[in-house]
């Protein structure tokens, strides 16, 4: 019979890591077989989601995919109306590109400040406040009477709708974790994925029978009624108990957190430069389409939103690949599939006449995208459970602060080369996909990150 030292003698005892499977004891450290230091984890890891019924699991999702697409809504709706302001203002491309910036770039300052505060004074409380400022920049919007007017009515809208953004992903990971995190945020993005597909057409329907001002009566109309949601269904899913104080975990100190954090800052520019890309898109498509190659508004709405469905089809996709290979495999095979499809679009435009030649390539990278945005988040967010709405704050602020700023370079490109053009608009979006490619390889490093826990 062999002695076993006695664990319980010992001041390190029980001192079990998860991350590191040691076990401290008096004369060294046990390793523990790897099968059984995941089984230790998984079990000393449980989420309040997990006992939510499907049912419940479903109308979460619908409920804060409804928040989240408050942005794609303020942002895509209006797109359609990018000619008709040009026109009514006697304005250049790039001025109107403008107010898109500043939705972009209000939509990441109100992450910034929606976030942390989410996290000291829960998650309702800040989203009810911003998209009371949204409804009031719609207001705005509607009865502006010039472009300057109206693009900062656009940044207060972008603030505003940074709450519904910022707090719905704050609350899928005050509820979930490892791998059902990556399917909720993959079956939210499904939800939201729609708001892009359908803003281009309900944008185009409503300018059928009203001006562009109309765009902004169904903006205000929307905030209203994500105001009443919130107040009447949606529960505080941040205890007071977890709640961040300034004596306990100041907001400094939380963003020096996740900033030390090597696979969090990787993955925020990669999921920026994805953003920059889909913007670049985004910002210069109506021009494109509708003026190089003549269609309408609502053929333009149509086809936004066919290359938008790839954007759903890759969401889904990538949830069930992130949890059988990791996030971190998927992220290399989209970013890559990024590259390729955002040079593939000048190159088909020129071998094939008219819209097709942009719209295939496109899809593709539409598609990638959809692999691309759940596999950053989760990759972010499953890493800082106790600063969820910071994390979350900051990944959104970059992805759509940055993408404000880089999305007008085709603006700028295309004055340079005589107009809007397939190449000037593929060639941001290329540098966009060249950069977040070296993130993935020099900064997050796939090679050295495990699985996502169960």
């Amino acid at each position: 019979m062999t002695d076993e030292p006695d664990e319980s003698s010992h001041p390190d005892a029980g001192m079990f890591s998860a991350a590191t499977g040691l076990i401290p004891i008096p004369t060294g450290v046990i390793r523990v077989p790897d099968s059984v230091r995941g089984a230790s984890y998984e079990t000393s890891h449980t989420h309040p989601g997990d006992k939510l019924s499907a049912a419940r699991r479903f109308g979460y999702v619908l409920l804060l995919g409804a928040l989240t697409a408050l942005g794609p809504f303020t942002v895509d709706l209006y797109l359609p109306a990018f000619p008709m302001l040009q026109s009514e203002f006697d304005a250049s491309e790039g001025a109107v590109q403008l107010t898109l910036t500043g939705t972009m770039v209000g939509f990441a300052l109100g992450q910034l400040v929606v976030g942390p505060l989410s996290d000291v004074f829960g998650r309702r409380t800040p989203l009810l406040i911003s998209t009371v400022l949204h409804l009031i920049a719609s207001t705005c919007a509607i009865f502006a009477p010039n472009l300057a007017v109206l693009g900062a009515a656009r940044v207060l809208m972008g603030m505003g709708a940074a709450g519904g953004a910022v707090v719905a992903m704050a609350m899928v990971r005050d509820l979930f974790g490892g791998r059902r995190l990556v399917v909720m945020l993959s079956r939210l993005a499904l939800v939201t994925g729609v708001a892009p597909v359908i803003a281009p057409l309900i944008g185009s329907a409503i300018l059928e029978v009203l001006p562009w001002r109309g765009i902004f009566v169904v903006l205000a109309s929307y905030g209203a009624l994500i105001i009443i949601c919130a107040v009447t269904a949606l529960p505080e899913t941040r205890p007071k108990g977890d709640r961040a104080t300034v004596e306990k975990v100041s907001i400094r100190h939380r963003y020096r957190v996740v900033f030390s954090d090597r696979v969090y800052v990787g993955v925020l520019i990669i999921g920026a430069m994805t953003f920059s890309g889909l913007f670049s898109y985004l910002s210069s498509s109506s021009f494109l389409f509708q003026q190089n190659y003549g269609l309408s508004t609502m053929q333009y709405g149509l086809v936004f939103a066919a290359n938008s469905i790839g954007l759903i089809i890759g969401n889904q996709i990538a949830a069930r690949l992130a949890a059988r290979f990791g996030p971190q495999w998927v992220l290399a095979f989209s970013t890559g599939a990024l590259l390729v499809s955002a040079i593939a679009i000048p190159v088909c435009a020129a071998l094939i006449a008219g819209p097709w030649g942009v719209i295939v390539p496109l899809f593709v990278f539409m598609t990638s995208c959809g692999f691309t945005f759940p596999c950053a988040q989760v990759l972010a967010l499953d890493r800082h459970p106790e600063a969820a709405g910071t994390a979350a704050s900051v990944l959104g602020a970059a992805n759509n602060g940055v993408a404000g700023l880089i999305s007008p370079l085709v603006g700028v490109v295309a004055a340079w080369t005589g107009g809007i053009t397939p190449a000037s608009m593929a060639s941001i979006m290329i540098a966009c996909a060249i950069v977040g490619i070296v993130a993935l390889w020099l900064v997050v490093r796939p090679k050295t990150l495990g699985q996502l826990s169960e």
